[in-house]
Parts: C-alpha cells; sequence; structure tokens
C-alpha cells in the first residue's frame, strides 16, 4: 500500500492547469483563481494624507499658539501652509507642502481667537499616512495562482483595477454506481439505499468552484459504465465516481476505466479509505472515491480536494494548518498498517482546547462527518491516550 502523502505527492505531480483563462468583474471574482499577476501601476495611498482629524504643522513651529490659515477637507488639493500657521485637516486629507505633523484634535485648544495651541509634543512624521506605504507602484499585488478572497478584491479596487484575469472553472462530471442506490424522496426497496454520497461530493466540488456535471446514478454493469465514462470524459476536465473500484464481481468501474483509458489503482494505507483510483479517459482526468460515505469523504479532503485545487490553477494547496491539540479521548487499538484519520471535533474544556472523538468510527458512519470539525491524523500502530498532542486538520 502507499502512504497518504506518497499518493497525493503523485496526484499533485499529475495536475494539469487548466489554460483557459476569462476576464470577470471584481464582483463576480471571488473564490476564482487569478490567471496572472496583478501589478499596481500607482501608489497607495497616492499621497502623503491625514491618519486622523486634527491640524496640519511644522513640528519646529509647534510650541506656539498659531492661526489657522486653511481648512482641508478629503478630498481637496491644499495649498502650502503659510508661515507661522496650521491647517484644519481631516482624515484622508492630503498633507499640505511644508507640514511635517499632524496633531489630533483631542490634544488641540481652540483660542477665542480661533488660533490653536497644542498641549503635548509634536513630533515630525506623526500621524501621517506616507504616500505608497500600502502599495508602492510597481509591486505585484495579487499573484497568479492565487485564490480570490474578499480582501484580495478590495485590494484590487484599491489600484483602479475593475475586472481581473481567472482561470476558467473546472469541469468535474460525477456519477455513482451500485444498483442498491436510490434517490432520496424515492422509496425504497428492500436492499436499497439512498445515494448519500451524490448530496455532499457534489456541494464540495462547487464550493470549490467546479463546473458539476452531475450524471447521477449509473446502472451497475460494464456497458453502462464504460458508456458513461466516454460521455462524461467528453464533457469534464475530470470524471468522478463514488463506488466500484475495488475488484469484486459487481465492482465495475475499474475494468470500464481500463477499457476505456488507463489507470492506476491504490490501496492506500488510510483508514477509513484504502481503494481509491487515478487515471485518464481521454484528455479527462479520472477519480475513482470508495463508495462507503466516510472513506469517500476522508479521501476526498486527505487526497482529493488539493489535486482539483492545482488543476484548477491554485499554487497553494498545502493542506490547512494543522493544529497540535491534546486528546480528550482514548484510542487503544489502532491499525498497525494504516494512519488513521479520526473524525473529531475541538471543544473547550476547563479552559483548553482539547479533541473529542466521535464514538463510532465505521466508514458508513456519515454521522462522524457532519459531526466533526476536524481530522485527527494517526500514524499506524498509534495509541492514544488523554492528553496525548494530536495533529488535526480542519474540515
Amino acid at each position: 500500500m502507499q502512504t497518504v502523502d506518497q499518493t497525493r505527492d503523485w496526484l499533485l505531480s499529475r495536475a494539469r492547469v487548466v489554460t483557459t483563462t476569462e476576464t470577470v468583474s471584481l464582483l463576480d471574482a471571488v473564490g476564482r483563481v487569478l490567471a496572472a499577476d496583478l501589478v499596481s501601476t500607482l501608489d497607495v495611498p497616492p499621497h502623503d494624507n491625514s491618519a486622523m482629524d486634527g491640524y496640519a504643522v511644522r513640528a519646529v513651529a509647534a510650541a506656539e499658539t498659531l492661526p489657522v490659515s486653511q481648512r482641508i477637507p478629503a478630498g481637496t488639493v491644499p495649498q502650502p501652509l503659510a508661515d507661522g500657521s496650521v491647517a484644519r485637516i481631516f482624515t484622508g486629507a492630503v498633507i499640505p507642502p511644508l507640514a511635517d505633523a499632524v496633531v489630533m484634535q483631542e490634544q488641540a485648544e481652540v483660542q477665542a481667537d480661533g488660533s490653536v495651541r497644542f498641549g503635548a509634543m509634536v513630533k515630525a512624521g506623526q500621524n501621517i499616512r506616507r504616500r505608497g506605504e500600502d502599495i508602492a507602484s510597481g509591486q505585484v499585488v495579487l499573484a497568479c495562482g492565487q485564490r480570490l478572497r474578499d480582501a484580495d478584491l478590495g485590494l484590487a479596487a484599491a489600484i483602479g483595477q475593475p475586472q481581473l484575469s481567472v482561470y476558467r472553472p473546472l469541469k468535474v462530471a460525477v456519477f455513482f454506481t451500485g444498483d442498491e442506490l436510490v434517490e432520496p424522496g424515492q422509496p425504497a426497496a428492500a436492499g436499497q439505499i439512498y445515494n448519500s454520497n451524490r448530496y455532499w461530493l457534489v456541494p464540495a466540488l462547487r464550493q470549490l468552484g467546479c463546473e458539476v456535471i452531475d450524471l447521477g446514478i449509473i446502472a451497475d454493469t460494464l456497458t453502462a459504465t464504460r458508456t458513461a465514462l466516454r460521455d462524461a470524459a467528453n464533457l469534464a476536465d475530470v470524471v468522478m465516481t463514488c463506488g466500484g473500484v475495488s475488484v469484486g464481481e459487481e465492482d465495475h468501474v475499474k475494468a470500464a476505466v481500463e477499457a476505456e483509458g488507463e489507470l492506476q489503482l491504490w490501496k492506500i494505507a488510510i483508514k477509513p479509505g484504502k481503494p481509491l483510483a487515478s487515471g485518464r479517459i481521454g484528455e479527462a482526468d479520472f477519480i475513482g472515491l470508495p463508495g462507503n460515505p466516510v472513506s469517500g469523504y476522508v479521501t476526498f479532503a486527505v487526497l482529493v480536494r488539493d489535486f482539483l485545487r492545482a488543476r484548477m490553477g491554485e499554487q497553494e494547496q498545502g493542506r490547512a494548518a494543522v493544529r497540535l491539540l491534546p486528546a480528550a479521548f482514548e484510542w487503544l487499538k489502532p491499525d498497525v498498517k494504516r494512519e488513521e484519520f479520526l473524525r473529531v471535533r475541538v471543544m473547550e474544556r476547563d479552559g483548553q482546547w482539547v479533541l473529542q472523538r466521535f464514538a463510532n468510527q465505521g466508514s458508513g458512519v456519515l454521522t462522524s462527518c457532519a459531526w466533526a470539525d476536524g481530522l485527527a491524523r494517526l500514524q499506524p500502530g498509534q495509541v492514544v491516550q488523554p492528553g496525548d498532542l494530536l495533529p488535526v486538520y480542519p474540515l
């Protein structure tokens, strides 16, 4: 069996970035992946400006009582500061030439004749935001391959950029195998179960920003599976299935992929999980998840999600920052051959953050995934006692 890290590295090495790009407005760009560096053509702020409401002054003259020579609201162009005077100034307004400090209005005493005296020592440079201190002209403010967040779009707007070049959405076709599967809302006959995998996988792909082509449940025959694979590969960049990737007589996905393309089938040293298939059908990548709901969910979270992010052009596919937290449980019968990913929840106990595990860690207990907010990673054979520090990855 391959290790988790070997499998993940292999998947990332095969990830081909989509080549097509499109230009979208800033308000449509959140969650998309930037396709080219964004370089600023201006300084931010574009001029020295006041960090607060107050008075612009020359620091060397601030010990005197000084008249107010001008009023400078934000958005106006000031005159040079007259000798022996101060300027009333407001937050964001341009610092007038010859002034070198701003005194906040709370430290100013306005005299009966309108002149101003300051109650504290004034230092040159105080309360002034310098031109370009946030962004300098020519600076790369957003890097190619960056998944765009709300603050990133505000940054693009701050340099006057109304739209961005992004990679087109990754097209992922999904289908589900198993004659025992029925859709929610339909009556389930004896021996049938509801298709829960569809209802976590499709939303998970959409949350990544993928364009999902949902082909539903496919009849559990080799002919139907081959036809579905061909159709999916003609429509999508990536074809994903749940179930049928093992080597049983009723598991047709492996044979169908081998007939229509190429397949590398793993038995990964991961629990829950183990059977994961990857290969190529025409120009489309193929990923076959295990059919047990928790096995598929954990395998997707640990291995497949970052492969898809890489395919979308995202440059940083590192797992979310791991936290080391103490266990508030014991685990005395570890798997001696496979890494285990326990479904856990971070909870506060006696003022300390600890890990609580879901009682039933079975591969068919999807309740554990709905309850959990993280996966605690255990090495093969690792026993856990309360208080042991465990690495936990957020879900």
